[in-house]
């Protein structure tokens, strides 16, 4: 499974983006799918995950409220609207995919895709 994100780009704090992550190679609708950013000096950090029908979805507690995943089988996509974005949202996120759901979540994924940039100014 290949996977590209887009959709990052400068953005100022309390704005909005939405990545996308398109999915090859693969029967895009069997696998679980996530969104993951790691930050210059910081460990990777889990964002959100959604299972393949998309009805299972979980995310990490530095973006609840404020982000939101949602995938479209039919286009072999997945988003992550990010609303009311902070400074410290600011990191390299990428998309990450894996027939298990625990194990996306856990970051211990089979797949993952280029990451797409995210820079949230002040």
């Amino acid at each position: 499974v290949q996977l590209q994100a887009s959709g990052g780009g400068l953005v100022q704090a309390g704005g909005s983006l939405r990545l996308s992550c398109a999915a090859s190679g693969g029967t895009f609708s069997m696998y679980d799918m996530g969104w993951f950013r790691q930050a210059p000096g910081k460990e990777r950090e889990f964002v959100a995950a959604v299972a393949d029908s998309g009805r299972r979805k979980a995310y990490g507690d530095s973006v609840k409220g404020r982000f939101a995943i949602s995938r479209e089988n039919t286009k072999n996509t997945v988003y992550l609207q990010m609303d009311s974005l902070k400074p410290e949202d600011t990191a390299v996120y990428y998309c990450a995919a894996d027939r298990s759901f625990t194990k996306v979540v856990a970051g211990t994924y089979d797949y993952r895709g280029q990451g797409t940039l995210v820079t949230v100014s002040s």
